[in-house]
């Protein structure tokens, strides 16, 4: 069957029963649909805990985003708090349009403005499925990249020597039945991956592998010999981006393409 759409992977990412049996079964056993399930899922636990107090951004932030937009006045783009007279558009309003009457909405910004907007032509309703549709991407895109910047911060280079900063459990791909655990430690100043596997048997090698989440990209950590080894993640790798560790059954060809035969897999969080 075809992958389920976005919609139905974030729903079950909030804890919903959505999809019959075989779509279940499906994202169970499709790599891709479980990476995607498994992120959303990590997202919206980041989302729900609320144990990081984001920092508002300096005012040199704001200056940076407005003279990169061209905007005319680049020192006044931090916002200051909610002004209804900042607020209101550069064309000149009913209000404005009376310089020698005072705003109503200056005189009294509790009461609510008796100029009454233009009526905007009327907009055919969008479907009821793609209205869910736009808001249910919209709060993923908006959790994900909350979790994307606590990862980050939480995964980098700096992090405190010693220090268990991210792990995931792999789990067998079709074939195979070997299962195992990641863990990514910070040790003076550098990240190293620890792999634990059951020994299985084969005919070539296994390499780890770390792939970004969309599975298109990997880089290659090492050979793993026996069934526990630690591998130095690269200073320049975002371990927020290439988040799942794969370790793979290479043969003896001298290829160093992934052979496409994944032992194991799982998503560091």
């Amino acid at each position: 069957m075809t992958h389920p759409d976005e919609e139905v992977l974030a729903l079950m990412a909030l804890g919903e029963e959505v999809g019959g049996p075989e779509v279940r079964d499906h994202v169970s056993t499709c790599a891709h649909c479980s990476a995607e399930l498994a992120s959303l899922r990590r997202v919206t636990h980041a989302g729900r805990s609320g144990a990081t107090t984001l920092e508002r951004p300096s005012d040199a932030v704001w200056t940076r985003i407005a003279a990169e937009l061209g905007l005319p006045d680049a020192d006044s783009a931090a916002p200051a708090g909610p002004s209804p007279v900042a607020a209101a558009p550069a064309e000149p309003s009913p209000v404005a349009a009376a310089p020698a009457e005072p705003s109503p909405v200056a005189a009294a910004p509790a009461q609510p403005s008796p100029v009454a907007p233009a009526e905007p032509p009327p907009v055919a309703p969008a479907p009821s499925r793609w209205r869910r549709r736009v808001v249910w991407v919209a709060a993923a895109s908006f959790l994900a990249g909350i979790a994307g910047t606590l990862l980050v911060q939480n995964l980098g280079p700096d992090a405190p020597s010693g220090q268990v900063l991210a792990s995931a459990q792999l789990q067998p791909l079709p074939g195979w039945q070997a299962e195992g655990e990641a863990s990514v430690r910070g040790v003076d100043g550098r990240r190293v991956l620890t792999v634990d596997l059951a020994d299985v048997a084969g005919e070539g090698f296994r390499e780890v592998w770390l792939i970004d989440t969309d599975l298109q990209r990997l880089v290659s950590l090492g050979v793993l010999a026996g069934s526990e080894g630690e591998f130095e993640v690269p200073a320049g790798l975002d371990l927020a981006e290439f988040a799942i560790v794969d370790v793979s059954e290479e043969p003896m060809d001298g290829d160093p393409a992934h052979s496409g035969d994944s032992i194991v897999r799982g998503e560091l969080a």
